[in-house]
């Protein structure tokens, strides 16, 4: 397979990273990029914010422009990869043909979960992945009034709740936890974003499950709960996490991690997966981190960057360790955060200690165990990311009144 290319299975931003780092490390050989999406590999923070409040345009999504692709790599579009036989190196693809490869990256991301229940296939209930989603979304949230239903409250709901409050529509918001983002930020700081939410006008339904979703003439006009509860609304979106695309991975034998630790494709430390010649980057790696002594599936915006370069250079022949924190930010109505660590759930900590003015929504916040740090976010607080890495790497517990001078 010496005369094979190197080739990139994704459409985000872990398999664009990965192609220029190719080229930027020296690599001069064939490289094939093959997205099933009808472009080229681009970002998709924006979709939930600027992009889909008409802020930024289609352009601002793509990290590398046309002419790029066309010098550089042999850029594959609307052609999902169907199958994998690492002992051939060879994939399958959807239009039934083949393609060899020497080497080998999936970064072929994460599916939204549907919401299986009564009325989700109805006309006006929403996924948000791609930016096909965000414009059928974008286009009923324009002209302002109407009613949002949002089934989920995790990132993706809250920060389609606030750019919908942004467009002036009325917005309800159904989850399932005591506080939004809970499972991410505990109870504690998920009553912040809570109350941010509420000073906007979204009604927050809390410990509420979603039993159907109503409909007339084949489109969506409410949700009922369990509880029997009917709430109007003209367009529902689903936002109840996603599902990391293992299926082609899964289809060439390699290794996927146990539902207990998030699944995903196992890699060990250079991002290798447990075939020859096969990297993964992005959602579906499930990659070893050293500080917290397991493995872990990062979701956000910065893994994708970070694993992608990494890969990339791996399969170049570099063996340094992947050791970057998980990373993830959020902006929110006049809300920006950076969150940096790792809390495996509300079990994992036993303190919360905050520095600054949890009110006036300018504070830092520490997740600590034992007195060591295991995570820190920062809120509407600049360029402290790398002060947090500090203290989450440092070899003593830095000590309460440490973390709540940090501000």
């Amino acid at each position: 397979m010496s005369n094979a290319p190197f080739v990139i299975v994704g459409g985000g931003l872990a398999a664009s990273k990965a192609a220029q780092t190719l080229r930027d490390e020296g690599y001069e050989g064939d490289l094939v990029v093959v997205t099933g999406e009808p472009h080229r590999p681009y970002e998709r923070p924006p979709l939930s914010k600027d992009y889909l409040r008409g802020d930024a345009d289609r352009t601002a999504l793509f990290t590398v422009d046309e002419d790029w692709y066309r010098h550089n790599a042999d850029l594959r579009v609307g052609v999902p990869a169907t199958g994998l036989d690492t002992a051939a190196h060879r994939l399958a693809l959807a239009d039934g043909t083949g393609l060899d490869y020497a080497k080998l990256l999936i970064a072929t991301g994460s599916t939204p979960r549907a919401l299986p229940v009564p009325g989700g296939d109805l006309r006006g209930v929403h996924l948000l992945r791609t930016v096909e989603d965000a414009d059928l979304l974008a286009a009923e949230l324009k002209g302002g009034g109407g009613r949002v239903a949002i089934v989920g409250d995790g990132w993706i709901g809250m920060e389609v709740a606030a750019s919908a409050r942004q467009l002036g529509r009325d917005v309800t918001v159904f989850g399932m936890g005591a506080q939004p983002l809970e499972r991410v930020l505990g109870p504690e700081m998920g009553l912040v974003f809570a109350q941010l939410h509420l000073d906007k006008g979204v009604d927050l339904r809390r410990r509420t499950q979603v039993a159907k979703i109503l409909g007339e003439d084949g489109r969506a006009v409410g949700v009922e709960t369990g509880e029997g509860e009917r709430v109007e609304a003209d367009l529902v979106l689903v936002a109840v996490g996603v599902a990391p695309n293992t299926g082609l991975a899964a289809a060439g034998g390699l290794e996927l991690r146990g539902r207990d630790l998030g699944g995903g494709v196992a890699v060990d430390a250079t991002l290798r997966t447990s075939a020859p010649d096969v990297w993964a980057a992005g959602d579906i790696a499930s990659a070893p981190y050293p500080h917290y002594g397991r493995p872990i599936r990062v979701e956000h915006w910065q893994t994708a960057i970070d694993t992608g370069v990494h890969a990339a250079k791996a399969a170049l022949g570099s063996d340094e360790a992947f050791d970057k924190l998980p990373y993830f930010f959020t902006d929110q109505y006049d809300l920006g955060m950076e969150y940096l660590g790792f809390v495996a759930g509300p079990d994992a900590y036993d303190e919360v200690v905050v520095s600054g003015d949890l009110e006036s929504l300018e504070f830092a916040v520490f997740w600590t165990k034992a007195g060591r740090v295991l995570a820190g976010m920062a809120v509407n607080t600049w360029d402290r990311v790398g002060d947090i890495e500090a203290l989450i790497r440092a070899e003593e517990p830095p000590g309460e009144e440490a973390l709540r001078s940090f501000r």
